[in-house]
């Protein structure tokens, strides 16, 4: 089964015979075993040639780059080899259509709110007081239906995430500073962890979407823009609380990561290395995590839930079957 790899060494990744080596500066080596990798998370300092993306390329290796901070900065994305005219014709159209765009973009805010309240509902079952925060996104989730353009919804959507991020405080055991979310920097370690695996979770979306026949820059909830990848935004709304949210939850209260994984400067807080190895670790795992598909009767990964999500959406583009964004039912 193919794996992502995560690089935090400093040096050189460049093509050796028929493997990817990653060579530190002073001289040792690693070889990337790459018929078992999926892709590649660069979070050290590398150098890279042309002959190393190329065969990257050559393999369908998408390479995702990480700043010193943990930022993602962007990804190589090999050339497309599931390419379909038809179904990206179809993807415009959908954006356009104001209508079309407006369905698609309603469902992502369903399923994304619905998971939502699945996290809020499990911790109020466990002695945390969270019924306000439930009966207030209730209330909002049902002005979702009214909305008439993409804004609103977003809009409906801010207010969502607002109402659930109020009760982390709850749901989390430790004492935390978190008052509001703040993306560019993060200011305390809530947010420096809510922006880490937020990333996490869109670079993964981006891979997978790359496994399908899906353009990654012809989105619907969030606009088609210049320099990223859109899709993977709306895709990952509908599965950071199952993915990222749980995780954060998880690892706080066990207490696997505390202030003192974090660095502090004047006004940023980020992930210390060897705290951001062992999350990565454990987000791994998240992924690889089964549950029995109660749609194909059979154990499917998280990881693989979103190409699920991929591939529903392309039945809705090509008109076969009306999407209906995942939901968590376990």
């Amino acid at each position: 089964m193919a794996e992502s790899f995560y690089l935090f060494a400093n040096g050189e990744l460049h093509r050796k015979d028929n493997v990817l080596r990653v060579t530190t500066p002073d001289g040792r080596f690693k070889d990337i075993k790459v018929e078992m990798t999926r892709d590649i998370y660069v979070f050290g300092e590398l150098s890279l040639n042309t002959k190393c993306l190329n065969y990257a390329g050559q393999l369908s290796m998408p390479i995702h780059f990480f700043n010193y901070y943990g930022s993602y900065t962007g990804s190589f994305y090999p050339k497309e080899e599931n390419v379909s005219g038809k179904l990206l014709i179809e993807q415009v159209n959908h954006y356009t259509d104001k209508d079309k765009r407006l369905e698609i973009a309603k469902e992502f805010i369903e399923a994304a709110s619905y998971n939502i309240l699945r996290n809020l509902r499990y911790y109020n079952g466990r002695n945390k007081d969270l019924k306000t925060c439930i009966d207030d996104i209730k209330a909002l989730r049902r002005g979702i239906a009214r909305t008439q353009d993409v804004n609103e919804l977003m809009g409906v959507e801010g207010s969502i995430r607002r109402t659930y991020y109020s009760g982390w405080k709850e749901i989390i055991n430790q004492e935390i500073d978190f008052e509001k979310r703040v993306k560019r920097p993060p200011d305390n370690m809530i947010n420096a962890l809510i922006s880490f695996v937020n990333s996490l979770v869109y670079v993964t979306c981006l891979t997978e979407i790359y496994k399908t026949q899906l353009h990654p820059a012809v989105s619907y909830l969030h606009s088609a823009g210049e320099r990223r990848f859109s899709l993977c935004l709306d895709i990952s709304e509908v599965f950071k609380p199952l993915i990222a949210d749980r995780l954060i939850f998880s690892m706080l209260n066990k207490n696997m990561l505390t202030e003192k994984d974090f660095e502090r400067g004047s006004n940023f807080c980020y992930l210390k290395d060897a705290s951001r190895k062992r999350l990565l670790q454990e987000y791994d795992e998240a992924l690889e995590r089964t549950i029995q598909h109660k749609g194909l009767n059979k154990n499917v990964s998280y990881r693989h839930l979103i190409r699920l999500e991929c591939y529903k959406l392309i039945k809705h583009l090509m008109g076969d079957k009306k999407y209906e964004g995942f939901s968590i039912w376990w």
